[in-house]
């Protein structure tokens, strides 16, 4: 089964937007060999819009690669990273026009799809601009699904339609593996912080088969690239916002697809980034869904996973501007009374410290923006 546990990769556009060709992806897919992100389970690189040239082949109606950008033509590229041990992705639309005004694939819908088939591609991002707007935004997302089950290769589809159509509800009777939910992120906390939020009530709706993606990671990127506000001001402050980000998409069982430079990552997003516990709790076999487990105060939720083997996943996160936000947990509401004589031993995600069994009621406090992960498991 494609996207059996919530696909993991890297996508161009947060960083590098237009501004892509061969060599970049090439250097992209050596440094996610050699700094171990493909062992980590980054499989996917994925090249997003602004790859073609402005419009078909007058011949063949097909899109077609920019030759300034991709000399080889795609195929070459695909095969480098595939000889690599990476899986290929593209970016195509379902309206006329892709979101920067390269040709769309509404009404080409199949042979796209074995356009993308013949080039090796592995994974499809299908975004949603420039809809008509008597098209129908579920047929559209149908036919790409059909289209890729006809076009003779095994392809993710990734739909990308920014949580419109109340798209939770039927997406994965379309055939897609992934989808989008929310609209753009950027590289703030802020950002970073409402989407995430937003997605609370349709955590449920991810499942091993098709999950919920709360868009590409903007971890490492401080401040730099397409999405970014300028060179980063408070690197510090960058790191802990990233920890809550990363902690947040691995909980929330979101596709990770890695956005910032990998070419010139930094040591601590790329140790965040490999982080072995929390990247289990993302692959977790049994993807279920987190929930909000106690909230003390409105900017500081703690969520509960459920994971496989007995095990359960917290996370405490201080989503406002205070310091020393206080954040809790109330066992009762994630249901382990205190008459169970049951509490949670638990142990550190990102540091391995044991702190004990914790029963009834536990309480910690963070910086701003800071989060705090645990493995918990059932105990006397």
């Amino acid at each position: 089964m494609l996207s059996r546990t919530p696909p993991m990769g890297f996508n161009t556009w947060n960083t590098f937007a237009e501004n892509i060709n061969a060599d970049l992806i090439k250097e992209t897919a050596d440094k996610m060999v050699e700094l171990g992100l493909v062992d980590a389970g980054y499989k996917y690189l994925v090249i997003d819009d602004c790859w073609s040239k402005k419009e078909r082949d007058p011949e063949t109606g097909k899109i077609v690669p920019d030759e300034n950008k991709f000399p080889e033509g795609m195929k070459a590229v695909s095969d480098y990273v595939h000889s690599k041990g990476l899986k290929f992705g593209m970016y195509s639309c379902a309206g006329t026009r892709t979101c920067a005004d390269y040709p769309g694939s509404y009404g080409h819908e199949f042979l796209d799809a074995r356009t993308f088939a013949e080039y090796g591609a592995d994974f499809l991002k299908y975004d949603y601009c420039y809809k008509p707007h008597t098209a129908d935004g579920v047929k559209l997302y149908r036919k790409m699904g059909m289209a890729l089950k006809a076009c003779g290769r095994e392809i993710l589809f990734s739909a990308c339609n920014w949580g419109n159509d109340e798209v939770s509800k039927w997406i994965r009777s379309a055939g897609a593996h992934m989808y989008r939910s929310t609209g753009d992120i950027f590289d703030s906390f802020e950002s970073m912080r409402d989407i995430a939020m937003s997605q609370i009530e349709n955590l449920a709706y991810s499942a091993p088969g098709c999950f919920n993606d709360i868009d590409m990671l903007t971890c490492g990127m401080y401040g730099k690239g397409h999405v970014g506000f300028g060179e980063d001001i408070d690197r510090k402050q960058f790191d802990i916002d990233y920890k809550t980000e990363f902690s947040l998409w691995c909980m929330f069982s979101s596709p990770l697809m890695i956005g910032c430079d990998i070419r010139s990552i930094s040591d601590e997003t790329l140790k965040l980034l490999k982080n072995k516990t929390l990247i289990r709790i993302n692959q977790d076999e049994e993807s279920r869904p987190a929930f909000v487990g106690s909230r003390l105060e409105k900017s500081t939720p703690t969520f509960v996973k459920h994971l496989s083997n007995g095990e359960f996943a917290v996370l405490f996160t201080n989503m406002g501007e205070e310091r020393n936000g206080r954040c809790a947990l109330y066992f009762d509401e994630i249901g382990i009374p205190a008459d169970s004589g049951y509490g949670l031993r638990l142990v550190d995600a990102i540091t391995g410290e044991d702190i004990g069994v914790k029963k009834e009621f536990f309480m910690i406090e963070l910086e701003k923006h800071d989060s705090r992960m645990f493995i918990g498991r059932l105990e006397k």
